[in-house]
């Protein structure tokens, strides 16, 4: 199959969107399917351009990889586009606006390729369009994939206010939903979201993230940041890795290591990099107890995640229906217990409700109450560590992409008989 994706963020980048559509893409072309990426230049989650790339003009990219196989190619097409320093809600819809500007004639010119899968990954929702309508001129089948509900999870973080503008963008959003063939998300939860949003039953599918399981998996030997730290054993390592941004609510874990008292030995871990970084640096100034990590390299992320004896999955109030995180795959696959922020009622909450603890979103007395009590029951975190793992084999990267191909392949070949019917009546 000929699959062309639409992607703001794609490889390089190898925390959030960016990392799904690039393990994807690649493990498409290593099946053999002949796959085509329109993209930005990576920026997140720094929000700054990557070094050897441009904001500012087209560039084309062909990536060669070998495996097992065989070799394998996808093109990329970076766009331009522009990226705030300071991102806020405005600023943010100008960014996005500027890669869909700027990447639909890129993506209209795909309809000489003529591919028979057009996918489209949301957010932005600013892409929808010029997906549709490449797919129309292809005569191909359109798929859009959400990450998460970027609109409602806008307005709801306060990030944009007006409630007219929230009805004809959600308006909006219904009609471009609709319009697709295929209609994807990654948890129940957003499946619902999609029914409640009026997409036909037999247009939604479940397609949710996954992870490595072979690259990701408890490790038996010392800790590589331990030891180079000089952390000793019997310190508690409390780790938060990740975007540092407005969604998270790491504010929280701040507040929570100031209360943590200092004959118990926690160590609050945060690792990552993202617009909020310096202001949450600038909060925690006070607090002792907390390590400041960049953004790890891949090729160490699963020595990162092993570091941690407790994961911590902060969430602002109002977003858990909204979005999966998909950090909490890499948590559960490294075999530790994981405290997570979220509301009552959710499917995050069930999920770890298995392998750690739940608390109330702002709650950090409640979140210190449960890492005090999980650094003292090294027994209790072995447990849920071994239960955290287990969950994770249920979303090992070749299970989900497999089911995924495979649905690729259903929708093409009904696609093909309608064309062969169309032909024989002409």
């Amino acid at each position: 199959m000929r699959i062309l994706l639409y992607s703001v963020n794609f490889f390089p980048e190898i925390v959030g969107i960016g990392k799904y559509s690039g393990e994807m893409a690649f493990w498409l072309a290593e099946a053999g399917h002949d796959v085509k990426v329109v993209a930005a230049p990576p920026y997140y989650p720094k929000w700054k351009i990557h070094n050897g790339f441009s904001g500012f003009w087209y560039q084309k990219e062909l990536h060669k990889r070998i495996s097992p196989k065989g070799e394998s190619s996808i093109s990329i097409y970076r766009c331009p586009i522009w990226v705030p320093l300071k991102p806020t809600g405005f600023k943010r819809i100008i960014h996005l606006a500027s890669f869909a500007l700027s990447s639909m004639p890129i993506m209209i010119m795909q309809a000489f390729w003529r591919p028979n899968i057009v996918m489209v990954i949301e957010p932005p929702l600013f892409c929808a369009p010029t997906a549709l309508f490449t797919s129309i001129l292809c005569n191909s089948k359109s798929w859009i994939h959400i990450q998460d509900f970027e609109v409602d999870a806008a307005f709801d973080l306060g990030l944009l206010r007006n409630t007219l503008l929230r009805r004809v963008i959600l308006f909006a959003e219904r009609i471009l939903l609709r319009s697709f063939d295929r209609v994807s998300t990654i948890s129940k939860s957003m499946l619902n979201k999609l029914g409640q949003k009026g997409i036909r039953h037999n247009k939604i599918r479940s397609f949710p993230n996954w992870i490595n399981v072979d690259e990701i998996h408890p490790l038996r030997y010392p800790n590589f940041f331990r030891a180079s730290l000089k952390i000793p054993n019997e310190t508690c390592i409390a780790l938060y890795s990740g975007n540092l941004g407005e969604k998270q609510g790491l504010d929280v874990v701040i507040d929570a290591a100031r209360i943590i008292k200092s004959e118990i030995k926690i160590l609050f871990v945060i690792c990552g990099e993202g617009v909020a970084r310096e202001s949450l640096i600038k909060y925690a100034k006070d607090a002792k107890n907390i390590l400041w990590l960049p953004l790890q390299p891949s090729e160490i992320f699963n020595e990162l995640l092993n570091f941690a004896d407790v994961h911590l999955l902060p969430q602002r109030k109002g977003l858990g229906e909204l979005m999966m995180p998909s950090k909490l795959l890499g948590m559960q696959a490294s075999g530790r217990p994981i405290i997570a922020m979220v509301e009552q009622n959710t499917e995050l909450k069930a999920a770890v409700s298995k392998c750690g603890i739940v608390v109330n979103p702002g709650d950090f007395e409640g979140l210190a109450e449960a890492l005090k009590y999980l650094a003292e029951n090294p027994d209790k975190r072995l447990k849920m560590g071994l239960a955290a793992r287990k969950q994770s084999m249920n979303y090992s990267k070749n299970k989900i992409l497999s089911n995924f191909e495979e649905e690729l392949k259903l929708i093409n070949n009904t696609l093909i008989k309608y064309l062969d019917k169309d032909k024989d009546l002409r």
